[in-house]
Order: structure tokens, then C-alpha cells, then sequence
């Protein structure tokens, strides 16, 4: 079974993501991108990171720059998730990276096929 990370400060997302996500991929949650990144330090290489743009401690952004440098970890596609609908912020982070960028609220069934696309 593939492994998604998935980082949202909102646990509700977490709950959502999980419900529609689980029967086909084993979801790993923290809810701030450090723990993540601690995480992914121990070893632990997911097929998928799902990461929220708006988050304490350290941004979507900052976590997706992190993985993109990191040597190990820099092939593992990412999602961004953002209540953010900026075509300019969305842009710089597809450009910085990110597989896709998807607006909240989303549509669970439209994460699972954007998902399928990526990891299949």
C-alpha cells in the first residue's frame, strides 16, 4: 500500500483526507511540517506528500523548498494544499517543485484522482 504524508495544522482535514484516502493509501498525519520533516529524517520516505500552504511554525512553501533541496528526499512529488486561490503563489510553487496545487475547499473524490495520477 503507498504511503501519503500528509501536513495540515487542521486536523478536520486530516479526518477528510483519511476517509477518502485510506482504503487505497496509508495516510501518515502530523499537523505541522517540522514533525514531518523529523519524520522523513528517520527514514521514512512516503510515495506522496500532501502539505498545507498556511501552517505555524513553517510554511507549506518553506517544507516544499526543504524537500526539493534535499538529495534524498527531492524526487517524493507534492501536493499543495492552500485556501490561497492566487495564480501568482500558485505558479512560483509549481515552478518551485510542487506536483500540483489544489484550492480549499476541495473536492475529496478530485484529490483521489489528482493523486492516482501522480502515484500509479
Amino acid at each position: 500500500m503507498k504511503k501519503i504524508l500528509l501536513l495540515d495544522d487542521k486536523e478536520t482535514i486530516a479526518k477528510i483526507v483519511s476517509i477518502y484516502l485510506s482504503s487505497e493509501f496509508e495516510i501518515i498525519y502530523f499537523d505541522n511540517a517540522i514533525k514531518g520533516i523529523q519524520w522523513l529524517l528517520e527514514g521514512n520516505l512516503p510515495d506522496l506528500i500532501i502539505t498545507d500552504l498556511r501552517m505555524p511554525e513553517m510554511r507549506g512553501d518553506e517544507f516544499l523548498y526543504y524537500v526539493k533541496n534535499n538529495q534524498l528526499l527531492k524526487s517524493i512529488p507534492v501536493i499543495i494544499l492552500s485556501s490561497e486561490d492566487s495564480t501568482s503563489e500558485r505558479i512560483k510553487l509549481l515552478q518551485d517543485g510542487a506536483e500540483d496545487y489544489i484550492i480549499k475547499p476541495f473536492n475529496p473524490i478530485e484529490l483521489k484522482i489528482r493523486i492516482k495520477k501522480i502515484v500509479s
